[in-house]
């Protein structure tokens, strides 16, 4: 069973003006990561083992990317990752080995009430997450203007 208990785990100062110290170290890295010419494989792959907590050998993420710890996001071997990813991973994520993920993909550890009231409390919930032999991960968010 998924533990979705709420956490007090922040209010709204901390969050605009002091973010912690882990979170804004992952920050400059991925800020960092992100500004490496996409030529630089050898070089974008060692900075990439920087942030993630473990990687397989074979891997491969293109910018940009985003995440808030690092240190909680596991990846295996053949680990590929299109534009634009974003991992809030305030919980464990581990992806398994030979996982490609598409373009514009997020995955949240974090989740806030939707109750105005228990969100204003500054309480929120995570969860663990675990992919394994995903081989296309991709979502499409289509947008129709009338």
């Amino acid at each position: 069973m998924i533990d979705m208990r709420l956490h007090f785990i922040y209010n709204f100062d901390m969050i605009v003006h002091n973010k912690s110290r882990e979170m804004k170290k992952c920050k400059q890295l991925c800020y960092g990561y992100n500004h490496i010419s996409p030529d630089k494989m050898g070089e974008r792959k060692e900075f990439m083992k920087k942030i993630l907590g473990s990687t397989g050998d074979n891997l491969q993420i293109e910018s940009n990317f985003y995440c808030d710890y690092g240190y909680n996001t596991h990846v295996g071997e053949n680990f590929y990752v299109n534009h634009n990813c974003v991992i809030l991973d305030v919980a464990k994520v581990e992806f398994g080995d030979n996982v490609f993920i598409g373009p514009n993909c997020g995955f949240y550890t974090a989740g806030h009430p939707l109750d105005v009231e228990t969100r204003n409390q500054g309480k929120m919930n995570h969860k663990t997450m675990k992919r394994e032999k995903i081989k296309i991960f991709s979502f499409f968010i289509d947008k129709l203007y009338t």
